[in-house]
């Protein structure tokens, strides 16, 4: 077949389940999956209040393998990979000679030898090729396991209580961002505590034959915990109070760490060079001494929305602009995440506004994230 012709899109172990439910169903980097079950404001608000169940099995896991496993991953991304220990996962990003960001990602050390990296659906092969490639010389094996797992998340302030109901692992001594092997409802699974919502919760890693089973363990374990399922809608606008980056908006081939404020995760004192070290290191001095633009937050002063694209301006010029935008159902306005000139990026900056279809609608620059949960 060649690649012109139109591909059908790849359904997760829990496509009949979420079917059953009455979801409604869209293409998302190539996987039909869920949007949204009912009201994405209802399903909101139950991850903050308290818990929702998402399907992720469209994100990309691979396999590091080998005694040079963690040499490899430390040359290949921008992270200091050999200090993770045993069962703990590192957030960080794999970027290109020049500095440009591939994708960002998790990375759990399973065991001494064996890592799992969790790439973003939309740039799995392109990190799997990218591991390939950079694999050369190294003692290790790079292993596509996209197909040999199910992703099962449960995030909200109920979820430790619905989750703990159905495992004898020590969730209570499971920090964030670390990973452990249990069983779930009879289901073997890698127990992690990670999330993109900005609420405590768990991601279950399964096999594809398990995934109905776990699923609606977790609904009947959830039934008086007001747990409930979600889509990627609700996925979105929680990422987005959180302040929390999704690639291709915040993040993209032509930004690098520092342009999104995330240079704190390029590792310059580990061992041995990595890709795109040095056009990294000029990046972090463009940052230091004149940035030529900052992600900020955005919080509407009236009620119409800005989508990622939109112009931010100020006295008639445009200053930069909008990465993502939403409704906010925990602040009750629109909100935006943007990349903004520095001169603008102060929190409290007044006269900026963003160009809704040609009107500029005002707007107050904030620090993020907008939202940060109770510890």
């Amino acid at each position: 077949m060649s690649s012109t012709e139109p591909t059908e899109p790849r359904h997760t172990a829990l496509d009949a389940v979420h079917r059953s439910l009455g979801a409604t169903m869209t293409d998302f980097a190539g996987w039909d999956m869920p949007l949204r079950y009912g009201s994405e404001r209802d399903e909101h608000l139950a991850v903050r209040t308290k818990a929702g169940l998402f399907d992720l099995s469209h994100m990309g896991e691979i396999t590091v393998t080998g005694a040079g496993a963690a040499a490899l991953l430390d040359h290949a991304l921008v992270g200091n990979i050999a200090s993770v220990g045993v069962g703990r996962a590192r957030y960080t990003m794999i970027c290109q000679a020049d500095g440009g960001i591939l994708d960002d990602l998790i990375v759990y050390r399973l065991a001494e030898t064996e890592y799992m990296v969790v790439a973003n659906a939309s740039n799995a092969q392109v990190v799997l090729d990218a591991l390939t490639e950079r694999a050369s010389g190294f003692d290790a094996e790079v292993r596509d396991d996209r197909d040999a797992y199910a992703l099962i998340a449960v995030q909200g302030p109920e979820s430790p209580g619905i989750l703990q109901s159905l495992t004898d692992a020590d969730l209570d001594g499971l920090k964030y961002y670390a990973g452990l092997p249990g069983t779930v409802a009879g289901v073997p699974a890698l127990i992690a505590r990670t999330g993109y919502t900005g609420e405590d919760g768990f991601e279950l890693f399964v096999r594809p034959e398990h995934a109905v089973e776990l699923w609606q363990a977790l609904t009947k374990a959830g039934e008086g915990a007001g747990l409930v399922p979600c889509g990627l809608s609700c996925r979105d606008t929680l990422r987005l109070e959180a302040g929390m980056p999704l690639y291709g908006h915040e993040l993209t081939r032509e930004l690098t760490p520092f342009d999104a404020g995330l240079g704190r995760v390029v590792k310059f004192e580990k061992e041995g060079d990595f890709v795109g070290r040095e056009a990294l290191a000029e990046a972090a001095e463009r940052a230091r001494q004149n940035p030529p633009r900052v992600l900020v937050g955005l919080v509407a002063e009236g009620r119409r929305v800005p989508r990622a694209g939109y112009a931010v301006v100020a006295g008639g010029a445009v200053i930069g602009e909008v990465t993502s935008g939403a409704p906010s159902p925990t602040l009750g306005k629109p909100i935006a995440m943007a990349y903004v000139e520095a001169a603008h990026a102060a929190p409290g900056t007044e006269g900026v506004g963003v160009d809704i279809r040609g009107t500029h609608e005002p707007y107050q620059v904030v620090a993020l994230p907008f939202y940060k949960r109770r510890k």
